[in-house]
């Protein structure tokens, strides 16, 4: 049972070595199909800026290991502005939502000089939700967050398994869109990250197939990743 009505799904994320990856891919490609965003064998680039607040709440509540917590960033895909999505990703436990407002690239500009009234302008719950957030919590960009995504996909229980690889951060700027951004690898080679969405249940011939109780299952922030290596470098 879902613990409320919005769309929430189950989200499992696992560390695996490339050499598991390499098995767990050919098992994946055999019975899903690989996601349309993919532009090639390596999938697709996901680029995140993520926000917190002045006391960094959502860095230390994931750190405490708080049950329900929230995540606010926005995304882009392959670096381009065709595709902007500001996002609120909710976590219950091993339940996810993610709520998503589409925005121009002049609105983004806007989240960066603090001028949110653009928000109020497009008159959705939504989009009022994050107005009242941004201006109450005094939300600020705090790092940028880069990975290639392959993703497979199936029709029962909408199911996704992803190979999240090259997981870096932002080191020199919070603007997306800057040419002279300069990544930090944040995950030693060969690690990457296996997640695993669906709605109601697994399929019993995937959760066989890709034998998850084998694999190193963990509460892994990507965020939370990135902002540690941003303190690392003192550039927090």
């Amino acid at each position: 049972m879902r613990p409320y009505s919005k769309k929430f799904r189950h989200e499992l994320k696992y560390y695996i070595t490339f050499d598991e990856y390499r098995i767990l891919r050919a098992k994946v490609k055999s019975i899903l199909q690989l996601d349309t965003n993919s532009t090639s064998d390596e999938g697709y680039l996901i680029r995140s800026l993520y926000f917190d607040n002045a006391t960094d709440v959502d860095l230390y509540q994931k750190n405490y290991g708080l049950l329900k917590r929230k995540k606010i960033r926005v995304r882009i895909y392959n670096g381009s502005d065709h595709t902007i999505k500001l996002e609120r990703k909710n976590r219950v436990g091993e339940y996810i939502s993610k709520e998503s407002l589409s925005i121009r690239r002049e609105e983004y500009e806007k989240l960066l000089n603090k001028e949110y009234d653009f928000l109020l302008n497009k008159n959705t719950s939504l989009s009022k939700d994050f107005y009242f957030y941004f201006r109450s919590e005094v939300m600020t960009p705090r790092v940028i967050v880069d990975y290639y995504r392959e993703a497979y996909v199936g029709t029962i229980s909408d199911v996704r398994i992803t190979f999240d690889k090259y997981l870096s951060a932002g080191l020199n700027t919070i603007d997306m869109f800057n040419s002279e951004i300069v990544t930090k690898e944040a995950l030693s080679q060969p690690m990457m990250i296996m997640e695993v969405k669906f709605n109601e249940f697994l399929p019993t011939y995937i959760k066989h197939l890709i034998n998850l109780d084998a694999h190193h299952r963990s509460a892994i922030s990507k965020y939370v990743i990135c902002r540690e290596v941003l303190i690392k470098s003192n550039k927090v």
